[in-house]
């Protein structure tokens, strides 16, 4: 047995889109190391995707922005389960969107239904998914959120979606309380620095941003999507047994450089 002690346990993963995904690092990774991986992804298109990357895991379609829907895919995923003693021992949650549409504005005026609507998709999707699949989780299973490395530097490029990372973590805590009360379940949260993927490329301005962050890691090299997926999977695993209710961040010492003297002095020489 491998020392994270996943063979043959039981994940589901929601939120792939596609091969750049941190959801499909965290997949490929979890089945590499011999569990089974069940992924729920928002559209046909993108389950059609799925399945050419995991054929041998049950793809089902969840448009989380819909709370109906969360609980038709718990549903089909219990009953392709068939025997209540098969739990699930791990979810992950890899799920972010921001509708900016009114085009790229000042905070202050952020658009209620923009804002509310990446709230709903984006952090109460996680909070929804835990009550409607809490029978289907093993006593001592996992549940894992992506969110990002902070939630105080004020990005103007990232928008309202910092906010609403900041509820996303903050879930996490209640979350863990909550079912505490029943269960083992332990919550957390990956918190990634800048990473290269598909969804972050619709990010205006975020290619500068993504090289600056490179620069103010402390090795001079950025975090990759792998990174930040192998934190995920320990999480899920029982050799994290004793943390919950925490943010983990996996920004390659980015945190702690943003006095790195080659950039300071790019700036002010």
């Amino acid at each position: 047995m491998s020392f994270l002690r996943i063979e043959d346990k039981r994940f589901v993963i929601f939120g792939l889109a596609n091969k750049k995904s941190v959801a499909c690092a965290i997949g490929r990774t979890l089945v590499e190391a011999g569990a089974e991986v069940i992924h729920v992804v928002r559209t046909e298109e993108r389950a059609k995707n799925a399945r050419k990357l995991f054929p041998a895991s049950k793809i089902f379609v969840c448009d989380v922005e819909e709370e109906e829907n969360i609980v038709r895919v718990r549903q089909e995923i219990a009953e392709k389960l068939g025997d209540p003693a098969k739990k699930i021992h791990g979810i992950v949650h890899s799920i972010a969107f921001a509708n900016y549409s009114e085009g790229a504005k000042p905070f202050h005026e952020t658009v209620k239904t923009d804002f509310l609507q990446a709230v709903n998709i984006s952090c109460f999707s996680f909070i929804s998914i835990a009550n409607h699949f809490k029978e289907l989780l093993d006593p001592d299973a996992s549940m894992v959120t992506i969110s990002i490395s902070t939630t105080r530097m004020a990005a103007e490029n990232y928008g309202y979606m910092a906010p609403i990372k900041a509820a996303l973590d903050s879930s996490v805590c209640f979350l863990a309380k909550s079912f505490s009360d029943f269960s083992r379940v332990r919550f957390n949260a990956v918190a990634p620095g800048l990473l290269k993927t598909s969804a972050s490329a619709g990010i205006p301005g975020y290619v500068d941003s993504y090289l600056y962050a490179e620069q103010a890691t402390l090795r001079k090299r950025a975090l990759t999507t792998q990174e930040a997926a192998d934190a995920a999977v320990f999480l899920l695993s029982e050799r994290s047994s004793g943390i919950n209710c925490q943010t983990l961040v996996v920004d390659a010492g980015m945190g702690v450089n943003y006095f790195d003297k080659t950039i300071v002095s790019k700036t002010v020489g």
